[in-house]
């Protein structure tokens, strides 16, 4: 593999770092919390990989084929018992783009990226390894992003993430540049998490006739979009199609939101027709 640019895919999904310690598989987020519990499935199969590996990769569910973000969040936000429900239905999958340790080569953050690609290929395919773990596919030829940033798109690629090859691991780094499809769609706002006066996540309905939860809120987002929640009055509990609860409400207010695989996973802004 040269030492050009590499070039992969973009999965919309969760972050997850993956520890395969002697005993056991623990999956945390980027911060440390450990979530191994809602995603227990991920860590079976992780214990096919030796004991001393660390690997960053990213929680991904296909539902009907497709890459889709809501139901990956879905399974985050879960408690243990309704991710095992959610896991028979639409068990997820961890694409994996990265070693930190190497069971023979110890922590190998500071080594090219190369390097950790070569160590991370030979880890899975070393040991027979296939989904629901799956490292990344990776290129260093234009021709061949191009053509996958354009006929990925329909099974819910995001877009793709770029790389130096010669650049070391750092947490938190924004070493990837990520160039994603970014079309927009308005979607109508059919609900909300947590209190009215300070919801969580808006529950909107898409274009094609999902219900989708957004990202968390920030707090400038939640602090515009509460007053018009707070005016609809009592809201009844509903579910979306992956049987996550809400509070369903009537608001006359519509959302700008990523296209795509994002579903309603990146809030723009808010509008509202009164």
């Amino acid at each position: 593999m040269s030492r050009e640019t590499q070039q992969r895919l973009e999965k919309d999904g969760h972050r997850l770092i993956l520890r395969r310690d002697a005993e056991t598989v623990r999956l945390q987020t980027r911060s440390g919390r450990d979530v191994t519990a809602v995603w227990m499935d991920l860590a079976v199969a992780g214990l096919q990989l030796p004991a001393g590996t660390i690997l960053d990769g990213e929680g991904i569910v296909y539902v009907d084929g497709r890459v889709d973000f809501g139901a990956a969040q879905s399974r985050a936000n879960s408690t243990p018992a309704r991710a095992r429900e959610l896991a028979a239905r639409w068990p997820a999958h961890l694409a994996l783009f990265d070693v930190l340790q190497h069971p023979d080569h110890g922590d190998v953050r500071g080594l090219p990226y190369v390097t950790r690609r070569r160590f991370l290929e030979e880890l899975i395919e070393g040991n027979g390894i296939g989904p629901p773990l799956q490292a990344v596919p990776t290129t260093t030829g234009i021709a061949t992003a191009r053509l996958w940033y354009e006929s990925l798109h329909g099974i819910g690629i995001e877009g793709l993430v770029v790389k130096a090859g010669s650049s070391v691991y750092r947490s938190g780094s924004r070493q990837w540049r990520k160039v994603r499809h970014a079309e927009t769609v308005d979607a109508a706002v059919v609900g909300y998490t947590g209190p009215a006066a300070r919801p969580r996540h808006l529950a909107v309905l898409l274009p094609d006739g999902r219900r989708a939860f957004s990202q968390t809120l920030t707090a400038p987002l939640a602090a515009q979009v509460a007053p018009h929640l707070v005016a609809a009055g009592r809201a009844r509990r509903a579910r979306t199609g992956t049987g996550d609860a809400y509070n369903a409400t009537e608001v006359d207010l519509v959302v700008e939101v990523l296209a795509g695989s994002l579903g309603a996973g990146l809030l723009q802004r808010r509008r509202s027709h009164s």
